[in-house]
């Protein structure tokens, strides 16, 4: 482990070297035999059920229900929203063939060009078609509505340059899809969700976000407008984090999803649909980990305390562990997670460099020698600094200790953003700033010519007009057209 711990990449180094090696070295995942497709391994998948599981119950209380829809959609569907198909388009991967046959010629076996479907069927690139198809069935009266519905899913969007979370063919997501009687209530519901993502990613990831309206270039396909969280990481890079799109009536016109209203006239639905993906867990690791491996924020960490024993024979490990019993069934009454890794196949030092690296955020270390004297070494994993405390009340302590790592990371990648964000008026400042990372906030006049140009010579989108963007007259640095906020610049993951 120590070997692997130096021959991780220094971020200073290679970030993305560094990124790629940290996922596979703290066991998050590993790459599949299907090109662009990834394994996510148990502790990395212990990690995501930690957002899945808070998440899920953060939804219900708004009043979603889980439900699941199929991961074929007929070729059809996808075609009637104009938008939507261009939009996906170019990812979609095609089911063509429902059978398979041995190949006359003893080479294995074939597609059995008699088993042609009679319409092809899309790998859900995302499901707003086969839902709203659905809805059609689900919906008649004001009386339905809303309908509030959330499903766990994968995906399949077909990339050609893929990094593992971050950019996948295949990914886990949830998607939230409603259906409302009004716009007023649509568009309230598309910010609710909206604001619910930034307090998970800000309350659980520890990751400071800037909430903001997409520009017409960067909106999903399909509709009105997209609500998104960006962060930034520590290279200075945006991440998308999450979305959440007001969808007007596009998709309810598209597939017939009418409701008839209290004045008793037919109308159509109003929509929204929202989501996160495993995308989340790249955030994590990008914006908290360094050097030494992961860093993870104690409220989603799959083990937040780890006792490892000190001892030179089995009279010492079993009189540490009597003491240590008690310690973790309080640990784990107060719903904390915790571990006692007694296994005699590691050295202890062999442990402490593979719990660092997976990011665990308090070691306790305790020996012969501290049982006598009622102590126990404590390590943080976000300072790496290393006391001595009293055993007596350690639960207390390492439970204050958890809140004030879990503030302290949030802290820092705060600060990080604020001294990686700046204002420009020119665009010579602009190309300078461009190359040094991080957010740039500048004027823009409002049109797709303007951002398509910033985007082809610097490789810089807008990535959101912030909501809480103060009013400030300017102009646009490039055309002198007048501009009454500044937007956020950046380049992305």
């Amino acid at each position: 482990m120590a070997k692997e711990l130096k021959d991780l990449t220094k971020r200073a180094d290679n970030y993305s070297q560094w990124y790629n090696e940290l996922v596979v070295k703290a066991d998050l995942a590993e790459q599949s035999a299907v090109r662009g497709c990834m394994v996510i391994k148990p502790y990395g998948y212990a990690i995501w059920e930690k957002m899945q599981r808070t998440l899920d119950d953060m939804f219900k209380q708004t009043g979603v229900q889980n439900a699941y829809f199929p991961l074929l959609i007929p070729k059809s569907y996808l075609c009637r929203e104009a938008e939507h198909v261009e939009g996906f388009a170019k990812e979609c991967a095609v089911v063509t063939h429902y059978r398979l046959k041995n190949d006359p010629n003893g080479t294995g076996v074939v597609v059995d060009p008699d088993a042609r479907l009679e319409e092809e069927l899309i790998i859900r690139p995302t499901s707003e078609t086969i839902i709203w198809g659905t809805y059609k069935n689900w919906i008649h009266s004001y009386r339905d509505l809303p309908v509030l519905c959330n499903q766990w899913a994968n995906v399949m969007r077909w990339e050609m340059r893929t990094r593992m979370f971050l950019r996948t063919a295949e990914f886990l997501w949830q998607e939230g899809h409603c259906a409302h009687a009004t716009a007023e209530e649509s568009e309230a519901r598309t910010v609710q969700m909206i604001n619910l993502y930034a307090e998970f990613a800000e309350k659980y990831m520890a990751m400071p976000v800037i909430k903001g309206v997409k520009s017409a270039n960067e909106r999903f396909a399909g509709a009105l407008n997209t609500y998104t969280i960006e962060a930034m990481m520590q290279d200075g890079k945006a991440l998308q984090s999450g979305t959440s799109h007001n969808l007007g009536q596009n998709f309810a016109k598209a597939f017939d999803v009418t409701f008839v209203n209290k004045e008793n006239k037919p109308e159509y639905v109003w929509a929204n649909s929202w989501g996160v993906s495993t995308r989340l867990m790249g955030a994590l690791i990008m914006t908290h980990s360094d050097d030494n491996g992961l860093v993870l924020p104690p409220h989603l960490a799959p083990i937040q305390v780890v006792i490892v024993p000190i001892y030179k024979n089995d009279e010492q490990r079993a009189e540490i562990a009597k003491v240590v019993e008690p310690i973790v069934a309080e640990f784990k009454q107060r719903g904390i997670s915790v571990k006692f890794d007694d296994a005699d196949n590691r050295r202890p030092g062999f442990k402490f460099a593979d719990y660092e690296l997976k990011g665990v955020p308090v070691r306790l270390a305790i020996g012969a020698r501290d049982i006598a004297n009622g102590t126990v070494e404590i390590m943080r994993r976000d300072t790496l600094e290393k006391h001595e405390g009293k055993l007596e009340g350690i639960v207390d302590y390492v439970a204050a200790l958890l809140e004030d790592i879990q503030k302290n990371i949030f802290e820092k990648a705060l600060k990080r953003r604020e001294s990686m964000t700046v204002k420009v008026d020119t665009y010579e400042e602009f190309k300078v700033a461009i190359e040094k990372g991080g957010f740039i906030l500048a004027h823009w006049d409002g049109t797709p010519e303007t951002e398509d140009r910033i985007k082809e010579e610097t490789k810089a989108t807008i990535r959101c007009i912030p909501l809480d963007a103060p009013d400030e007259e300017g102009v646009d640095m490039i055309t002198g057209k007048p501009s009454h906020r500044r937007v956020i610049f950046a380049r992305n993951y």
